[in-house]
């Protein structure tokens, strides 16, 4: 199993690319069931999910090729099976989206609850409830939800909490029922106009992504397409608090400003100086002191929960304390143990976390919980003295493409270990 080693000290300068987005390009991907044409993608990230997307779509009948040069083609023109089983279904979450698109194109699907990151409860059953509502039959049985229609009918859904996976679910399922579908309290997320965009490129009627309401009117048929994959914004603030915690400079180009606003605008109250160049291109340059800023994560346009763990490194080395509520998930602060091993002063109670800076990290043996508390313990072993080892890594490989290569083009004393 991979690890990776980490010596601090290192102040990052340099400038860094940034990758597909992984949240964009699985939906992406699986939206080429809803139609027997090709479906051509670019700027994919050659990441694990997006690999183990691509066996879960080749077990249906797909023909799936995903190149490392970021170019994809889906032909779904002979799909031979109508499930996703637990044994590719149990390490990604996002395989649950081939649920609407099955439901909506063939009339049925069986697909395993879903596993992935240990972060908390993420039911589906706002999914199931959306499918129920346009006309599906949904029961789980066995650990697996199994769903069947004569054909989706379109609905008004009313989501009790925003989700961005049941958004993107219902949204594909109904660009082929029979009217209209409006999903109410749906996502804002880039990533869900992302999906928008693909599937109107694919000859789907949707109004209102971006916003908390969408309207889909459903067609007969869904044709192929290309589409450009949006740039990783979580990526791209993973490295802006990598430049911020070690005091760096560094330019971070190919990303999107537009979709990190909370992002940047949280750095900047730490002390960064963050200039934005143009649509694709950020320079961030971290400085001393770093200032200890309190933060909340909410669904976008909020602060990100998927930069969480990235801010909670920045604000071990910050100039007093700062208390990080954690608003969408309830057990998404397993990282802040590992760095209180390596000298963090970190007090969780409840859904915050009382971070105290000031204090100097040492390296240490630490154990990733989760794909994003795996890019904290690298960003705190920038900082610590000595050798930080961060081991399940396969967590990190599910959603940043080669970081550490990335890193030590910037400076970073880090190496992959196998």
């Amino acid at each position: 199993m991979d690890k990776i080693r980490v010596r601090g000290g290192s102040v990052l300068a340099g400038t860094v690319e940034i990758s597909g987005a992984k949240n964009a390009a699985l939906p992406d991907m699986v939206a080429s069931l809803l139609t027997a044409e090709p479906v051509h993608l670019r700027n994919l990230p050659y990441v694990r999910d997006i690999l183990t997307t691509r066996r879960l779509l080749s077990e249906m009948g797909v023909e799936a090729e995903v190149r490392e040069d970021g170019t994809s083609s889906l032909k779904a023109a002979n799909v031979t099976s109508l499930e996703a089983p637990y044994e590719m279904v149990k390490t990604m979450r996002a395989s649950i989206l081939v649920l609407g698109p099955l439901v909506a194109r063939f009339g049925r699907a069986r697909v395993s609850l879903p596993g992935g990151c240990a972060i908390g409860a993420r039911p589906v059953n706002l999914h199931l409830m959306g499918l129920e509502k346009m006309g599906a039959a949904c029961e789980v049985m066995h650990g697996y939800v199994e769903a069947s229609t004569r054909r989706l009918c379109g609905a008004y859904i009313l989501m009790d909490i925003v989700t961005v996976t049941g958004t993107e679910n219902l949204m594909m399922a109904a660009t082929l029922a029979k009217g209209e579908t409006v999903l109410d309290n749906a996502a804002c997320e880039p990533e869900v106009s992302d999906l928008a965009n693909l599937l109107r490129s694919m000859g789907a009627r949707i109004e209102g992504d971006g916003t908390r309401t969408i309207r889909v009117q459903g067609v007969d048929a869904l044709h192929g397409c290309a589409h450009r994959v949006i740039p990783d914004r979580i990526e791209a603030g993973t490295f802006a608090a990598a430049a911020a915690v070690t005091r760096g400079n560094v330019e971070i180009t190919h990303c999107q400003p537009a979709h990190m606003v909370a992002i940047l605008e949280q750095l900047r109250r730490t002390g960064c100086n963050i200039e934005v160049r143009g649509d694709e291109t950020i320079r961030v340059q971290g400085r001393d002191p770093i200032k200890s800023q309190d933060v909340t994560t909410l669904p976008y346009p909020g602060f990100a929960t998927d930069m969480q763990a990235q801010y909670m490194a920045l604000m071990t080395q910050g100039d007093g304390a700062a208390v990080i509520t954690e608003s969408i998930f309830e057990n998404r602060f397993m990282h802040a143990l590992e760095m209180i091993r390596m000298g963090a002063d970190i007090t969780i109670v409840g859904r915050r976390a009382v971070v105290k800076g000031g204090r100097s990290l040492t390296g240490a043996k630490v154990l990733a919980s989760d794909l994003r508390a795996s890019a904290s313990l690298i960003l705190a072993g920038l900082v610590a003295k000595g050798d930080t080892v961060v081991d399940r890594v396969y967590h990190l490989d599910r959603g940043y493409y080669r970081i550490e290569e990335k890193l030590r083009r910037l400076g970073a004393d880090i190496e992959r270990i196998h």
